[in-house]
């Protein structure tokens, strides 16, 4: 059972299916399977700009930022938690939270030539991949 809560501000238009079928896909391509839990938040500027601030020390926005719960290796067989707070009694990973930015979104769509759905994929994409562990190279 893998659950994916979308969590969007209503001004913005989201396309909840596409994003969970995002978080699926790149679950699927790094074989994480079982009982997995994960956060989407799409928000504004003033809040993502709160957030880079807060938690990164950076007084601007940005398009995305993972929250990472349980560290994972994509590389296991089995998917074992590495770190975390306390494993959860219920045996489900809980991989923490993306917040996209969606007016960055729409910006950087338009510079790239793509739709806003296009570019908040390939960023939960990339979301997704951080809270497995998987950083930029």
């Amino acid at each position: 059972m893998i659950n994916i809560i979308v969590n969007s501000d209503p001004r913005y238009s989201v396309n909840k299916d596409a994003i969970k079928a995002a978080v699926l896909d790149t679950l699927q391509k790094n074989r994480i399977y079982g009982k997995v839990e994960i956060g989407i938040n799409v928000v504004g500027d003033r809040k993502m700009h709160e957030l880079n601030r807060r938690y990164r020390g950076i007084d601007s926005t940005t398009d995305i930022l993972s929250f990472v719960l349980e560290d994972t290796n994509p590389t296991s067989l089995q998917h074992i938690p590495r770190i975390g707070f306390i494993s959860s009694p219920d045996k489900v990973l809980r991989l923490g939270d993306i917040v996209i930015s969606y007016p960055q979104a729409l910006e950087d769509a338009s510079l790239d030539g793509i739709s806003v759905d296009e570019e908040i994929k390939s960023l939960v994409e990339h979301g997704v991949s951080h809270l497995l562990g998987i950083h930029h190279v």
